[in-house]
């Protein structure tokens, strides 16, 4: 339910807004989750936007590799996602798409038909611009053309986030989705660079640790480029970085907690990397670069 300036009735509506759209459940508790939960701390309202169900995923955490599981995964996916949501304090919608898969083989095989990321772009677009006339996001945040990895749903989650950003706006597009919205800022996340992974490797064997990126780092082609070279923006929220990785193990079909995830001990993360990365694709205010904010600009434009 809707305010009737468009704020939801969950919020208390006297922050900002930020939308993080994702293609799966368990992506918004890995790329960017302290980040959100640092502004909903501070009193913004935060929306995620889950485009699929997450139905196709594969079950990675060993312990719950049973048959049980995977009969009823379209629920438990479900139900994890509505627990990271609690821990992180934010509201989400569900975008009623269905998980595409990862096709491998030689030659790919197709995809299966109606799933995310063959529905007409049109037609994903409008379901995103409903819920953003509905919820008003000064800032959106999603993933770069290449999907962050390429995942054909991370790949079609990045076109839609694009499209309506601009389509939100126009009242020309998707009429009857609600009054029309522009949101100022678009953000691509990005999560381990070759900076970061190498930063914890060096803190880790400085401290006696055994590190689980010394393979990563070896097998690294010298000639690719690092994200850090796009990044733009570093929000410090070493604070939330268990809320974080609470919110990420509520994903338990997806995360193993004994996993590379958690090896590197909190108190390390926060000495050694205490932010997360983003990179600012489209600005309608005014801010410097870098930053250290993703309101930064908005909060001058909103409240003045």
């Amino acid at each position: 339910m809707a305010a009737s300036d468009g704020r939801t009735a969950t919020g208390a509506g006297t922050g900002l807004r930020l939308m993080a759209v994702h293609a799966h459940p368990d992506d918004e508790s890995s790329k960017g989750a302290a980040t959100m939960a640092r502004y909903v701390a501070e009193g913004h309202e935060v929306m995620v936007v889950t485009c699929t169900g997450g139905e196709a995923g594969s079950v990675l955490n060993p312990a719950m590799d049973r048959p049980e599981v995977h009969a009823n995964m379209h629920q438990l996916r479900r139900e994890e996602m509505a627990r990271a949501a609690k821990i992180l304090g934010v509201q989400h919608r569900w975008l009623g798409f269905v998980d595409s898969g990862l096709p491998e083989g030689e030659p790919m095989p197709p995809l299966p038909e109606g799933c995310f990321a063959t529905v007409p772009l049109e037609e994903s677009t409008e379901a995103l611009v409903r819920v953003m006339r509905e919820f008003r996001p000064h800032v959106v945040v999603t993933y770069d053309e290449n999907g962050g990895y390429p995942h054909p749903d991370h790949i079609r989650c990045h076109e839609i986030s694009v499209a309506a950003f601009d389509a939100a706006a126009d009242p020309q597009r998707f009429p009857g989705t609600g009054e029309p919205w522009q949101p100022l800022k678009l953000y691509y996340v990005h999560g381990f660079s070759r900076a970061r992974m190498s930063a914890f490797h060096e803190a880790l064997v400085s401290a006696g640790l055994d590190s689980p990126y010394e393979e990563w780092l070896a097998k690294w082609d010298p000639d690719k480029a690092d994200v850090m070279e796009r990044v733009t923006t570093q929000v410090r929220c070493e604070d939330y970085f268990e809320t974080r990785d609470e919110a990420l193990k509520s994903h338990a079909t997806q995360i193993d907690p004994n996993s590379r995830w958690f090896a590197v001990p909190l108190e390390i993360q926060r000495k050694v990397w205490p932010t997360e990365e983003y990179e600012l694709a489209r600005s309608l205010v005014d801010s410097t670069l870098p930053e250290d904010d993703l309101f930064a600009g908005v909060r001058e434009k909103v409240n003045p």
